[in-house]
């Protein structure tokens, strides 16, 4: 297994994603992917990805974006995706085609030796907000990109703006203690909600023509599944998993039964959809 390096104040992340986080990710990769579906399919369109071109997917999990951009790049170019997680890149060798020309490297993007200059794309779907210095992140990304070459990605706006986390967490709390309080800054999904936030991290490092939009979407948490693939999902994905962490089996079924009075009330068939707004970043080095 691959021992890469990591920025010291990254420690507690990678240890996150190295452990059950990582592991329910895995577990339900197939669903994440259907749930996320409206968000990449706005970033693969504002990324403009054309044959031929070389990307990094910064965060790249279980492999799902990078598999798309290799499709786009196509034989004449190349992927590669990066993340601090081993289990999860495991996974993602394992689903790989074998047409696609992608690669995979455990690392932490903070510190990794990119090849300089080397990249068309630099992108991340939710991979870039868990950074302790973001503008040491982002300084060393850059360095990977070509001069023109694109920055794209996908981050969260403010949780109340994010419905389909926030609602089975209120249910949550119900019954099991808050989950410390996290500063607007601190890593985490909602470190990139401000915009003011990202222009400074971004321009700060060299980074030009940057543009934020705001994508208001609905994500079904069933992935078309009914209610009880919604209560599952909203167990096992996201802030109840940490808050349900060590809390003993009485309360899990309690807040269980919780989320699903909450999101039956939204029901419609085999979908259980709620809103959600995302920021659609891109930039130009």
């Amino acid at each position: 297994m691959d021992n890469p390096a990591v920025h010291d104040r990254n420690a507690d992340q990678a240890a996150y994603w190295n452990g059950p986080a990582g592991q329910r990710w895995i577990g339900r990769q197939e669903t994440l992917d259907i749930v996320l579906a409206p968000v990449s399919s706005v970033l693969f369109d504002r990324a403009r990805v054309v044959g031929g071109e070389r990307v990094i997917d910064v965060g790249c999990g279980c492999g799902g974006t990078t598999f798309e951009l290799a499709r786009r790049v196509g034989s004449g170019g190349r992927v590669l995706g990066l993340d601090v997680s081993p289990p999860m890149l495991e996974r993602a060798r394992e689903l790989a085609p074998s047409n696609l020309a992608v690669d995979f490297v455990n690392a932490d993007a903070t510190v990794h030796p990119f090849k300089p200059g080397n990249a068309d794309v630099l992108f991340s779907r939710f991979g870039v907000m868990f950074f302790a210095e973001p503008e040491v992140s982002f300084a060393n990304m850059r360095t990977a990109l070509r001069r023109g070459g694109r920055l794209v990605f996908a981050c969260w706006r403010e949780p109340r703006k994010n419905p389909w986390m926030i609602l089975p967490l209120q249910e949550a709390y119900k019954h099991v203690p808050h989950l410390p309080e996290v500063g607007p800054e601190d890593p985490g999904p909602f470190s990139f909600a401000k915009e003011e936030r990202v222009h400074r991290i971004l321009n700060a490092v060299g980074f030009g023509s940057i543009a934020m939009e705001p994508v208001d979407l609905s994500f079904d948490l069933a992935a078309g599944r009914g209610l009880d693939g919604a209560v599952s999902a909203a167990l096992a994905l996201g802030p109840v998993s940490r808050a349900l962490e060590d809390q003993p089996l009485g309360l899990a079924e309690a807040v269980a039964r919780s989320i699903r009075k909450a999101l039956a009330a939204v029901q419609q068939g085999a979908k259980v959809e709620l809103g959600g707004s995302v920021w659609i970043v891109t930039a130009e080095n």
